[in-house]
This record gives C-alpha cells, structure tokens and sequence, in this order.
C-alpha cells in the first residue's frame, strides 16, 4: 500500500477528533497538532521562551496558561499571528520527527488551520457540521456560547474548510451516521492506493 499523508481538518466542533478516533480504530496513526502544540509551550519546550516574552500576561507561576492565552489571541487576529509565527515552526518540526520514524501506511495530523500546515504531499480530510451543530456541541463540552463564537470566528469559513478539500466527512448527523461516513472515506481511501 502506497503511504497516504492526510491532514485531518474543519473547523472547532466539527468532530476531527472523533474522526481521528475511527481512523485510528480502522488502522491510521493519528497525531493531534493541538497535543504537540501543548508540549512545544511546557517550561522544557521549543515555544516556551519566545511565548512567554511575547504574551508574559498568560504566566502563571512561570507556567503558560493555554485558558489566558486563548483569551489574548482568539479576539485578535494580529495577536493570533503572533503566537502562531512562535509556535508553528516548533509544532511542524515536531510532527515532522514523528512522521519520519514511523512506517504506518496511513498517518493523519489533526489539524485546525487550513493553511498547507506540513508542506506539500499531504491530502486535505475536511471534516464538515453547520455552524449551528458546531456551536452547540461546544457549548455541550462546557464552552461559553461567546468565547465559541469569538473561536468559531477566528477561523476560516465553513464554505472555504469544505473548497480546501481532497476528501469532505460529513457530521451534521448523529454518531451512526458519522461512523458511516469514516467507513465510505475509509473505503476510498484503502481503495485508491
């Protein structure tokens, strides 16, 4: 089987996490950019430094605060640009490490941005919910409807998460229909290579 690179996006609420589960269930190795995220900013990690001078409000007890963090960029996209350009360097190194010591067939990188995040080579997965359902299933993890608004914001369209993409999964419907859905990707995916 030729090596498929995928990366698994949409926007926040959309289910790639749960999709990056069935993947896993069926056989891809997942990686969570998000994960890598919150290691690269630990007191021992590669953003830490350039982080903490630039955003030194989101210091608590010398540790970052990802909560406070959150609160001084997702309103700004100026300051959103700025944590991005000091820890995506670090994030995509790190994925790239992984990637290279593994033989999987299949490796996914959830990923929340719908820039070409890891380079050429990888298939976008747009993991797609209206906004509406999107909005509720945050607010059913425990977010506070304006702070998912100011979030859901922040990032692209779902009209430009669903034209970026090689592959669409639709989750507007329940979890059955969900797993249906990674089932018929699945099948195309394994099929095509």
């Amino acid at each position: 089987m030729e090596r498929r690179l995928l990366l698994l996006s949409g926007g926040i609420g959309a289910g790639k996490s749960e999709v990056g589960r069935l993947l896993v269930i069926r056989g891809a190795r997942v990686i969570d950019a998000d994960r890598v995220g919150h290691k690269v900013l630990d007191v021992d990690g590669e953003a830490y430094g350039p982080v903490s001078e630039a955003f030194p409000e989101a210091l608590v007890d010398g540790v970052i605060d990802r909560s406070l963090l959150a609160k001084e960029v997702f309103a700004e996209p100026a300051r959103l640009r700025v944590l991005e350009s000091l820890t995506h360097p670090a994030i995509r190194s790190r994925i790239r490490r992984m990637v290279a010591e593994w033989s999987d067939p299949i490796v996914a990188v959830e990923v929340p941005l719908l820039s070409d995040f890891l380079g050429a080579g990888w298939e976008r997965i747009v993991v797609d919910a209206p906004d509406e359902t999107r909005l509720e299933r945050l607010v059913e993890r425990g977010m506070r409807p304006i702070d998912a608004k100011t979030r859901m914001a922040a990032q692209p369209s779902r009209e430009e998460w669903r034209a970026s993409a090689d592959y669409v999964v639709d989750n507007s419907g329940d979890r059955g229909q969900l797993v249906d859905a990674v089932d018929a990707f699945w099948d195309q995916l394994t099929a095509d290579s």
